[in-house]
């Protein structure tokens, strides 16, 4: 009688998790089981020596502790319930367990806070990957500084370095209030991939609505990746292609005429290729085989090429050069040297930064992939210039290598 007393006072729907409930009920049945053997065994002599009542006085105290371990966790699975749904609940479910509709609640919630902060976690990523290659890009300066320097004759030194900083200062502004519109700016159609015009673009003139306010009149950060980041990597790419001619001008064209070629090269020859191009314009209707370059070997390379072949034509040579005369030979080797091994290094930030992310396993991939073809490009371009130049000229050509090497890497930025 005091053992069916002792467990029916215990409720029969304990609020216990899964996993705590077998254990418990194997404890309450081996106690049962020895309260008998102890009443029963008492009853009839066996167990003449035990006290009978001391026996179920330690029954009772270790029954009532395991009540106090039930009653515990029934406080401790409210407890978690209501942590997980995020709100107490309007009515507590008698046996203090989770329904599944609960369960199905709190994991839609923690998939969605995992799935935001998965979004932030790979817009700051690309964020990081981008600024890093843009940088890269940007350095490439100093490479085209050095490389045109050397190449010159030492008394035009100066007018060369000048040139080179009056593109990348010129350039900036002309891309920042006009090209970055023109190359990159809508309207779209409605499928808001493709320029309406298909020729050029007419949104974000000088930074127009690149920063947005949210409901409070703060800032709103984008989903992902920022225009602020796109205008940045895409400027360096900019600058590189104004850049190209000043190494064909070099010596014999005048700074104020230099500086509104950038401007005019930066703020709209290069921007409506790029919207021709990259940005989903005409060509990429044509016979409905679209357009690709990777990294700009067209859109970049050949719109600076094209622009460097023009101007050199309009120029005409140096006075009084030739090519077998030594004043007009490269006057500082090691210049010319370090200017390819710069824009060799630079080229890695061009080419691996298209990939215009590193969020996972793929795109690193890719980026690496990258990295190797134009290591390989720019070796084998070195090697087979001065090859070539070896078997004609029997001597080592070093300029000629180094212009080997700019040759692999520009043909390998097609893709």
């Amino acid at each position: 009688g005091i053992l069916k007393k002792t467990l029916l006072g215990i409720p029969c729907c304990c609020p216990l998790a899964v996993n705590t409930r077998p254990m418990l009920g194997t404890l309450f049945l081996s106690f049962a089981a020895l309260l008998a053997q102890v009443s029963f065994g008492a009853s009839e002599g066996d167990v003449a020596t035990v006290s009978h009542s001391a026996e179920v006085a330690q029954l009772r105290l270790e029954i009532a502790q395991l009540r106090q371990l039930l009653d515990a966790t029934a406080t401790a699975s409210h407890a978690l319930e209501r942590r997980l749904l995020g709100e107490p609940p309007k009515s507590p479910m008698p046996s203090g367990a989770l329904t599944k509709l609960s369960v199905d609640t709190a994991m839609q919630r923690m998939n969605e806070h995992w799935q935001k902060q998965y979004t932030d976690l790979k817009g700051a990523m690309d964020s990081l990957w981008l600024i890093l290659c843009g940088a890269m890009v940007m350095f490439m300066h100093p490479g085209f500084a050095m490389l045109e320097t050397g190449c010159s004759r030492a008394k035009n030194a100066q007018s060369v370095l000048f040139k080179n900083l009056l593109n990348v200062t010129v350039a900036s502004l002309a891309w920042y209030i006009f090209g970055f519109a023109f190359a990159y700016g809508g309207p779209f159609e409605d499928d808001g991939k493709h320029l309406k015009n298909g020729f050029i673009g007419a949104k974000g003139f000088a930074g127009h609505a690149f920063l947005k306010e949210d409901d409070t009149g703060n800032m709103a950060i984008d989903k992902g990746t920022s225009t602020m980041l796109t205008w940045f990597f895409q400027w360096a790419f900019c600058s590189a292609a104004a850049t190209i001619v000043s190494g064909a001008v070099a010596q014999r064209v005048k700074s104020p005429a230099y500086a509104i070629y950038a401007f005019i090269m930066a703020g709209f020859i290069y921007p409506v290729v790029v919207a021709w191009t990259w940005n989903n314009g005409w060509i990429m209707k044509v016979a409905d085989v679209g357009y690709m370059d990777f990294a700009g070997s067209g859109v970049v390379h050949l719109t600076g090429g094209i622009g460097a072949l023009t101007g050199a034509f309009i120029l005409g040579p140096r006075i009084n050069w030739h090519p077998d005369d030594p004043a007009f030979h490269p006057h500082n080797v090691p210049l010319v040297v370090l200017g390819t091994f710069i824009l060799w290094f630079g080229w890695y930030g061009f080419n691996c930064g298209s990939t215009l992310g590193l969020h996972d396993a793929g795109t690193g991939a890719l980026a690496a992939q990258v990295a190797m073809n134009t290591t390989v490009a720019a070796s084998t371009g070195g090697i087979v210039v001065f090859a070539i130049r070896y078997a004609k000229l029997r001597k080592y050509d070093v300029p000629a290598m180094c212009n080997g090497i700019l040759g692999g890497l520009v043909s390998i930025t097609a893709g």
